[in-house]
């Protein structure tokens, strides 16, 4: 590693032990081999994070056993309790994952001094992403150790609620207030809330948000757009908002989503249907395949994993679902469960770009949506303890959220298998096959037309996208791409998260803002369309389900009269909260409604997309096993050009991707 840059501090030598006495779990996970040396030679992860300093020496940053997993995301609890002791009342502190309420869980944080928690979630804000900045504080004399004088993590207490970030607890007043405080409590994990309590400093999330407003529509079946929590974040607010629409007879008919027959012919959703005429057009193209890999240290227990496969596939219909063409139009057959057979691939002669190489032509392999599966896994065996693990699957049956569960899931699937335990995971209500027959039920009559007239009238006389390209546009897109990768600092990072809560925004309106400033600069274009995508799961019974369900919003930006960045922000703010409160409408029905002129040079209504990727998923955790993402090399472009970014404990990090049809790479890293 260069200097000053951390790592994990691994050792070998001839004096490095065989592993430990009777925990071959542990052997596995700790002793690995040495990629620098002679075959069968061993090295020892410590769990030291470390780095090299200019003189040569180690400096000990900390331990990789506190990093934990939130929301997706790897966090260092040392950087946060690090940030916490910069705070001038704040002499020492410790941070923990507690897992004491419902829900996935929440960082706390325990401190010797005197700040409160308003201060200190106010203090990290100023440096740290807001995932890494705890849910609740708890102010301690002292921190409790070990007999040896190490801080005994084991010890620190179960924090109650006045660690949170709240004014005074009030007890709600009316049946709507007591419903919203008892929906508050369940998604954020706590065990009391106020009606004066801030849903974003109780812990609250743009996803908890969504969870929090599919139930809200439930319990008293009215129409209340996610723009209505950003507006009135406390639950007094809220419930004058509830008792306001049912109040105007802003009603909705619940409509069940309840098992279809699986007898007759079963509908594809509107989205499915969209990405279905696009292979119609273009069978050749692999745009639309979602591929992942992962390195796999350890001794892998193979059958096992074929097992947890077959489960995962029994599971999830859409894992065994086949598109078919009856008299012009799409359907969907579901087959029957199956032993699945994972291939397993012999690689250790090959070099590294050999196995990119092979890796990529995996990944590319396209996908034939009449005859299927549409999904396929395969291992690459480097040596009997080392691995990569290759899983690919169509975009009409999964979407990113889609691969959080897929992740979440084969990981507890495989440790069953393992232990010959049955798996905890809960019952699935419903399958992806009756969302699609439910959506069609649910989405028509005044309900289509009143989102379907807002959209016509925001997108009336819409813009290409006109920016300069190192190669004429073809007559029609290839669908080759290639990216480069795009990383922020980690102060930039900051400020701008810093600029979102200045502003009342969301980070990725900030983001949005930006990038459609950039556009209009490079296109001179002040009338700039960019695309987004929303994750459409708005019942919580759709939540734990494998299948399609993203959407696409069309967010068209005006930036004439060249606003200032407060008065950007005001307009980009509501832009963003206007189209979630029309988020249903299918983009194939809106392409449909709106009749763009047929151009298959360019993608309709948008050439640029926006991606902030936030859905729920957790890295891929397999017992006994060392676990490492391996990137791929993608070769496909949907777009002219997508930026897809996520929160990282080092910054925003992402890539850009792009058509080799229009662009130079040298162009794109300017």
């Amino acid at each position: 590693m260069p200097v000053g840059v951390s790592g994990e501090l691994y050792i070998g030598g001839v004096g490095l032990a065989r592993g430990y006495l009777g925990r071959p779990d542990l052997t596995a996970e700790r002793f690995v081999p040495d990629p620098f040396g002679s075959a069968g030679g061993r090295l020892y992860r410590t769990g030291d994070r470390v780095c090299r300093r200019a003189d040569g020496a180690l400096e000990f940053l900390g331990r990789y056993d506190h990093q934990v997993k939130l929301r997706g995301y790897r966090i260092e609890t040392g950087e946060i309790e690090a940030a916490l002791t910069s705070h001038p009342s704040v002499g020492q502190a410790a941070v923990l994952l507690r897992a004491d309420g419902p829900g996935e869980g929440r960082l706390v944080a325990y401190v010797v001094g005197d700040a409160s928690a308003g201060d200190l979630r106010a203090h990290l804000q100023q440096t740290l992403p807001d995932y890494m900045v705890p849910a609740a504080f708890v102010t301690l004399s002292a921190l409790p150790l070990t007999p040896n004088g190490k801080l005994d993590r084991k010890a620190l207490p179960e924090p109650d609620d006045s660690g949170l970030v709240r004014k005074a607890y009030i007890a709600p007043r009316t049946p709507v207030e007591e419903m919203l405080t008892s929906i508050w409590a369940e998604v954020l994990g706590v065990t009391q809330v106020g009606v004066e309590d801030n849903f974003f400093d109780l812990g609250g999330h743009s996803l908890l948000a969504m969870q929090v407003m599919a139930r809200v529509g439930q319990a008293f079946a009215v129409e209340i757009p996610l723009k209505a929590l950003f507006e009135a974040p406390c639950v007094k607010d809220l419930a004058a908002a509830v008792e306001l629409a049912l109040g105007l007879g802003r009603t909705m008919e619940d409509l069940p989503l309840d098992p279809v027959d699986r007898s007759g012919a079963l509908k594809l959703s509107h989205s499915q249907e969209r990405l279905w005429f696009l292979d119609q057009l273009a069978p050749e193209q692999s745009a639309y395949n979602v591929s992942g890999a992962v390195r796999l240290n350890g001794a892998l227990d193979v059958p096992s994993l074929e097992r947890a496969f077959a489960a995962l596939i029994e599971r999830h219909e859409s894992l065994r679902t086949r598109i078919v063409e009856e008299e012009g139009v799409g359907y969907q057959v579901i087959d029957p469960p199956a032993d699945f057979l994972l291939k397993i691939t012999d690689v250790d002669g090959l070099s590294s770009e050999q196995l990119k190489a092979h890796m990529q032509d995996l990944t590319a392999a396209r996908f034939d949506l009449s005859t299927g599966p549409l999904f396929r896994a395969e291992l690459l065996r480097l040596a009997a303890d080392r691995h990569v693990l290759v899983v690919s699957i169509h975009h009409i049956v999964s979407d990113a959220w889609s691969i959080g569960v897929l992740v979440r899931e084969l990981g507890e699937l495989y440790a069953a298998q393992c232990e010959e335990r049955p798996a905890d995971l809960p019952t699935l209500p419903v399958q992806y096959a009756d969302y699609a027959a439910w959506q069609r039920r649910w989405l028509e009559g005044e309900r289509l037309e009143g989102q379907l007239s807002y959209w016509c009238d925001k997108l009336q006389e819409l813009p290409t996208l006109d920016l300069p390209t190192d190669h004429p546009r073809p007559a029609v897109m290839s669908g080759h791409g290639a990216r480069i990768e795009v990383t922020f600092p980690a102060e930039l990072s900051g400020a701008l998260t810093a600029l979102s809560q200045r502003e009342g925004v969301t980070l990725f309106m900030v983001l949005l803002a930006a990038f459609q400033v950039l556009l209009s600069r490079h296109s001179e274009q002040n009338d700039v369309v960019v695309g987004a995508p929303v994750a459409g799961r708005r019942r919580p019974e759709l939540e734990g389900l494998i299948g399609f369900f993203v959407n696409t919003l069309v967010l068209r930006g005006n930036l004439s009269d060249d606003p200032s960045v407060h008065d950007l922000l005001v307009r980009t703010r509501e832009l963003a909260l206007e189209a979630y409160g029309h988020q249903d409408v299918p983009f194939e029905r809106l392409v449909e409604a709106l009749q763009p002129q047929r151009d298959l040079s360019r993608h309709p209504l948008f050439q640029a997309m926006l991606v902030l990727q936030n859905a729920p998923g957790d890295a891929m955790a397999l017992p006994g096993l060392s676990v490492q993402s391996e990137p791929l090399t993608g070769n496909t472009a949907k777009f002219d050009l997508t930026l897809s970014l996520s929160e990282t404990r080092k910054g925003l990090r992402g890539r850009l991707e792009y058509s080799t049809d229009l662009f130079e790479a040298s162009t794109m890293e300017r």
